[in-house]
Order: C-alpha cells, then structure tokens, then sequence
C-alpha cells in the first residue's frame, strides 16, 4: 500500500519517529550523486550555527519574548520568528496561522464566532486564524504551550505572555543584543506565503519594509527562510548584504505551495538532485531539511547511514541546516531514548542525537533547547 505523503505539520509532529524513513528514501538523485566531502563557497563554517527553533520553545512557550530571552541566555546564535499576518498587516510570531493550540482564544468568548474552517496550503483546518484579528486583538490574547503533556515546564507558563510582532522581536533582540555585547541573529520564516498573498496579506514586501526601518535588523545577521521558492527568488534581488536566504524542504514526494499553485510539476524531490541544488544555490545561501533527511531511521527506529544529502549540498555550494532536534524521548532516535517513559525530557540523549548528526558535517541546527544544543556543539572535536 502505498503511503499518503506527509504535510509540513505532520512531519514536525513525526521528526523522531520512523514514519519519516520512507519519506527520506524516496528522494532521487541524492545518496547516488553524493560526492567526496566538499566545502561550500565561502568554505565551510567550523562551528556550526545554534538556531533556537521559535525561541526555547521546549522551556517556554513558543515564539514569546520568554522564549527568545531564554533562547539568549542558553547561548542561541539565532532566535527564529515563523511570521504570518493579521487582518491589519501586522507581521507576528506564531508558528502557523492557526493560533487554537496556541493561545488561549478558544476560552476568549468574545471570539466565539471567529472560529473557522480554512484550506492552508491543501490542508483542511478547523480554528482561529490571525487574519482574522486585528493585531490590537491579538494583543488581548495570551501564549499557551503547544505540548503541555510534555513539557510541564513550559506550560508553567501558560497565560502570561502576549503575542509579539516583528518590530517588537526586533527591539527586544536588539536590547538584548546590546546587554550582553553580541550579536544576535535573527532567521525569520515567511509562513504560508501564496495562502496570504491570495487573501490580499502579502508578506514579502512587508518583512522588506519592516527590515528597511529597523537600525538592528538593517545591519544584523538575517536568514529568510521560506517551504515556497518564488517567493525567495524574488526577494533575492531586494536584500541588503545582511541577509540570506534559506531554502527549507518538506517531504520529497509533495510540490511546494508555490508551485501547486502555479501548476508547476516539481516536487521537493526534484530540488534535492544534483541540478535542483545547483539552481538552489543561485538564489540560496542555505538548505533546510528535516533532520531525517541526513540521517534517517531503520525498521528499528535507530540511526541508519546518512544519506549523502549534505555532501551533496556542500558541492552546489550551499550551507546546511536541520530542523529540528527536540529533547523528549518521543522524538528521538531509538539508539538515545531512556526508560524514563516516552513523554519523559532526555538531556543526555538529545545532546548525544545531536552529536551524531554534527558529525555529518552541518553547518547550523535548530533545536528547542538552545541550552542542550551549545553543550553538543561544546562536545565536537
């Protein structure tokens, strides 16, 4: 029987188990055309980047100014904002734009009637979506963890931060910037692109305003991340020298947004063969794909063989980054898993997870413990 392709958010929810192993298998062109290890252009970095994937979102809860500060704290390179839009146009922080697992809107009556079914990106979702608020009612809403079972700490926190724009991530790092005298990364993700720029929010040029008016985010490191591809080439040409552009992956048997909709018969497959890598890496400076895609699992749920993705990768010229590593047993690799039951927090065996795949020669990592991630980057050689 064959096995119905995974969407994005799936496969967020399935990075650690072994029901991405045919998903990374069914990539063509890429563990046959793997070469010798090769630097990329600009050569390769030797300690790879600390990515603090939507803050320390596995202590606080996701994409609050908690989560970025304790993302600094732990030692986070980059802090990452995933941005969609609201009804006004304000950019903010939420990982997608279906803010029910996330905030506390389902308990706000006053928003009762707000609740919809919306197709995002071919998926059919029930929820609360932020186009449909005004960013001031936004504001009067509170963050939630996501996975409260598992991370106890985090939801800890349930109620007490507010979503935050762009503008306010931006300050926030930049003070923080400041205090601790470093510079910190930011590594935005244009969420949804051609859901929003069909229901008159485009993202694009706003992020490009918002950057242009910001004296922190007009000189710091930015990475623009995006699963669409138009969208990135045409921010190429319109990006200061402070920025790149990195292009993430999803399950090799499903096409872009982007090209779903403009009827363009590529899948992520395709982008990942040798001359899918080389047209990627005259708009990219980096690719993104899940973490099982360097490294999948066996029928054993245990680390089998790279793939030969980041050679491959290297020898276009591109720079690679993973997402993502989490720290609870659920998501790792069988090999580093405890007994300790499957919702458990496992340091020891996410630092060693994150080893094995440094190994592979990454050159950055996202991760929702920062902390964990600067301890397996402290362990290389």
């Amino acid at each position: 029987m064959t096995q119905a392709p995974h969407t994005r958010r799936s496969l967020l929810r399935m990075t650690g188990s072994a029901a991405l192993l045919g998903a990374t298998m069914g990539m063509t062109g890429v563990a046959e055309a793997a070469p010798a290890p090769t630097k990329p252009a600009g050569g390769a970095r030797k300690r790879p980047l600390l990515i603090a994937h939507r803050g320390s979102s596995a202590l606080r809860p996701e994409h609050t100014l908690a989560a970025y500060a304790k993302a600094i704290e732990d030692g986070a390179d980059f802090v990452e904002p995933d941005l969609v839009a609201t009804k006004d146009g304000v950019l903010v922080a939420r990982h997608e734009n279906n803010i029910s697992e996330t905030t506390d809107v389902a308990a706000r009556p006053e928003f009762a009637a707000r609740k919809a079914e919306k197709t995002i990106d071919g998926e059919r979702q029930t929820g609360w979506f932020t186009e449909d608020f005004t960013f001031a009612e936004l504001k009067t809403l509170r963050a939630k963890e996501r996975l409260g079972a598992m991370r106890p700490e985090s939801a800890g926190y349930d109620g007490q931060f507010q979503i935050v724009s762009l503008e306010e991530i931006a300050d926030f790092v930049a003070a923080e910037a400041a205090a601790r005298g470093r510079t910190i990364g930011l590594i935005p993700e244009i969420k949804h692109s051609t859901y929003f720029a069909g229901i008159g929010l485009p993202q694009e040029g706003r992020l490009i305003d918002r950057i242009g008016r910001s004296a922190y985010l007009s000189r710091a490191p930015l990475i623009i991340q995006s699963f669409e591809v138009s969208n990135l080439k045409a921010l190429k040409p319109k990006i200061g020298a402070n920025v790149q552009l990195m292009q993430l992956v999803g399950d090799p048997r499903q096409s872009p947004p982007d090209f779903t909709a403009q009827g363009i018969a590529r899948r992520y497959g395709d982008l990942l063969t040798p001359a899918g890598l080389t047209e990627m890496a005259d708009y990219a400076t980096w690719l993104a794909p899940p973490v099982r895609m360097i490294i999948p699992l066996g029928a054993d749920g245990r680390l089998a063989q790279p793939t030969g993705l980041v050679e491959a990768a290297h020898k276009a010229g591109l720079l690679v980054s993973v997402w993502t590593f989490r720290p609870e047993n659920h998501f790792l690799a069988a090999d580093f898993r405890d007994d300790k039951g499957d919702a458990a927090r496992n340091p020891a065996g996410s630092i060693a997870e994150m080893r094995r795949y440094l190994d592979a020669g990454l050159d950055a990592f996202f991760t929702d413990d920062p902390g964990l991630g600067k301890q397996a980057i402290g362990q290389m050689a």
